[in-house]
C-alpha cells in the first residue's frame, strides 16, 4: 500500500487504511480501542488480591493497569488477531503427552512480530509526527481487554477472547499509537449460561466464569511452574498433558462450530509436537531439546521441565 497523506483523511478513512493494510499482512481480525483505562484495571486489582497470578510477578506490573505508562503520548490501540488452528487432533495413547495447539508450529511471537514491526513501519511513514510500539504478549497490556473493547471478539468464560469468525483459536497483538483514531464497538459477550469450560476443567482452575487461577491450572504448571515437582493435585489430573493445556478451548461450542484452519503455513504442526512419545520426552537429551525446540514457543520450557511433566504424567497413568 502506498504512503498516504493522513492529515488530509478524516479519522474514518485513515481506520479503513489501517484495517486494508492489516488485512494485507495476513491478520485476520482488526480493530481499535481508545488507550485509556477501564473496568480491566479493577479487575486485575481483585485477581492479584485473591494471589490468582501464583509465581507470575509480571503480572502485577501497575503500568498493566494504565496502558498510558506504558507509551507516552499513547491515544490509540490497534488490536489484530490471527488464527492458528489447524485440524490434527490429540493422540488417545495414554503413552503420548498432549501438547497445546498454541506451540505446535513456529513461534507466534516471531510470526507475529514481523507482521506487526510492517504495520508499525508502514503507519510510521503516514506522518512526520506519528510515533508506535508493538506487542506481542510481551508487554504489560490487558490485551484481552482492549481486544473485546476493539470489538475483535469478546472474553469467554475461560478467560480467552472468542470470536464469531475462528473461535478462540487466535493470537493477539497489539499497535500502540499517538494517532486519535475512531474506536471500534465493544464486542458483547455471547456466552450465554454455557458452562462447559467450567465443568470440563479436572484441577478447577476457573474458580468462576471469567476467572482463572493459576495455583490450579494445568497450564501454568506444565509451563510456568519451575519448581522440581508439581503439586499432587495437579499432577493426578494431568490427562497427558505436558505442556500447556486445550481442555476448556476444546469443549467450547463456539470453537467446535467456528474453528477454520489457519492460513498462516508457520502455524502448520512440527511433526513431533503432535503425538510426543512419554518416553522421548522424559530422556530427551540437552541436544534433541534444542534440535526440536528451536524457533518454538515451546523453548521456555527447558529440558528439564519437560523431563518432569513427562515423568509425572507417567507415574500418574
Amino acid at each position: 500500500m502506498a504512503t498516504i497523506n493522513m492529515e488530509n483523511l478524516s479519522q474514518a478513512e485513515i481506520k479503513l487504511a489501517i484495517q486494508q493494510k492489516a488485512s494485507a499482512l495476513g491478520f485476520c481480525k482488526v480493530g481499535i480501542a481508545k488507550a485509556e483505562s477501564g473496568v480491566e484495571a479493577e479487575r486485575l486489582q481483585e485477581w492479584l488480591a485473591l494471589e490468582y497470578q501464583a509465581d507470575m510477578a509480571w503480572m502485577t506490573n501497575l503500568k498493566r493497569q494504565d496502558i498510558t505508562q506504558v507509551m507516552e503520548g499513547v491515544k490509540s490501540v490497534i488490536c489484530v488477531a490471527l488464527n492458528y488452528y489447524t485440524p490434527h487432533q490429540h493422540s488417545c495413547d495414554r503413552n503420548v503427552g498432549k501438547i497445546s495447539r498454541y506451540g505446535w508450529g513456529r513461534d507466534y511471537h516471531k510470526v507475529l512480530t514481523k507482521k506487526l514491526k510492517a504495520l508499525a513501519t508502514w503507519l510510521n511513514a503516514q506522518g512526520e509526527n506519528i510515533q508506535t510500539r508493538y506487542y506481542v504478549d510481551t508487554g504489560p497490556i490487558a490485551e484481552k481487554a482492549f481486544a473485546q473493547r476493539a470489538g475483535i471478539g469478546w472474553i469467554g468464560k475461560h478467560s480467552n477472547v472468542i470470536t464469531r469468525d475462528y473461535g478462540s483459536w487466535l493470537f493477539l497483538g497489539e499497535v500502540l499509537t499517538n494517532l486519535e483514531l475512531e474506536p471500534d464497538t465493544p464486542h458483547t459477550d455471547h456466552c450465554g449460561t454455557c458452562t462447559r469450560c467450567l465443568d470440563a476443567c479436572p484441577t478447577g482452575a476457573i474458580a468462576q466464569p471469567f476467572v482463572v487461577d493459576a495455583n490450579r491450572c494445568i497450564a501454568f504448571h506444565t509451563i510456568e511452574n519451575k519448581a522440581e515437582q508439581i503439586p499432587d493435585e495437579i499432577a493426578a489430573n494431568l490427562q497427558n498433558w505436558v505442556a500447556g493445556c486445550d481442555i476448556c478451548q476444546d469443549v467450547c461450542p463456539w470453537n467446535h462450530r467456528f474453528a477454520q484452519e489457519t492460513l498462516e503455513s508457520d502455524f502448520q504442526p512440527f511433526p513431533h509436537n503432535v503425538d510426543p512419545q512419554l518416553e522421548t520426552l522424559a530422556n530427551m537429551t540437552e541436544q534433541e531439546w534444542d534440535q526440536n525446540f528451536t524457533g518454538s514457543a515451546l523453548r521456555r520450557i527447558k529440558r528439564d521441565r519437560w523431563q518432569r511433566n513427562a515423568k509425572t504424567v507417567s507415574d500418574n497413568l
